[in-house]
């Protein structure tokens, strides 16, 4: 569903959550969110919105592919 571009902060929670990722859950200087043994770092606490290279940090992170993320 999300294309692969800036996102809201908000809508990167909840895709992340459709992919079975718990949180975000507070912890150092970024928030993150968990799948087992897994954690994801979400950056960018102020209210803009996520940039494209950003974005593709934090899937890579994640584990997750453009693709899959495109699908959902």
């Amino acid at each position: 569903m999300p294309r692969f571009g800036p996102i809201k902060r908000r809508e990167l929670v909840q895709c992340l959550r459709q992919l079975g990722f718990h949180g975000p859950f507070t912890g150092g200087k970024h928030q993150f969110m968990a799948k087992g043994s897994l954690r994801v770092r979400i950056r960018n606490p102020h209210r803009e919105d996520i940039g494209q290279n950003l974005l593709r940090q934090i899937l890579r992170e994640a584990g997750i592919e453009i693709s899959e993320w495109e699908e959902l």
